[in-house]
């Protein structure tokens, strides 16, 4: 029986790259930072407070909730969505650990590696 693709990777690699994935939308970003700020929110203001139809929200935050950046609970006719701080807290860890081991031969600052041009 031979290997998939996706065996080759560890699951830290795989939930790292799907969350940059998550994250690699700037509505995603200011999302994130908004729930940051007001610890809790309704879908209702996130759409105020964006350039985007209701519909595109929906499916930012629904993306974000996939991968675990937020929650979001019903609460009558509205979800309330907050942040997910375990995951985040994880995902940091993962993010870090990721560049630190992508930097551990002098990455930062570059001046340390020689890198070839293309």
């Amino acid at each position: 029986m031979t290997k998939s693709k996706r065996d080759e990777f560890t699951a830290d690699e795989m939930q790292v790259a799907d969350t940059a994935k998550a994250l690699s939308h700037p509505a995603r970003i200011k999302i994130l930072k908004m729930l940051a700020e007001k610890e809790t929110c309704i879908c209702g203001e996130i759409v105020e407070s964006l350039p985007l139809a209701q519909a595109t929200v929906s499916q930012h935050l629904k993306e974000l909730k996939r991968v675990g950046l937020i929650q979001g609970e019903i609460e009558g006719p509205r979800i309330c969505y907050c942040l997910d701080p375990v995951f985040i807290s994880k995902s940091f860890e993962s993010f870090k650990n990721l560049f630190q081991d992508i930097c551990k031969e002098g990455c930062l600052p570059c001046k340390t590696k020689t890198r070839s041009k293309r």
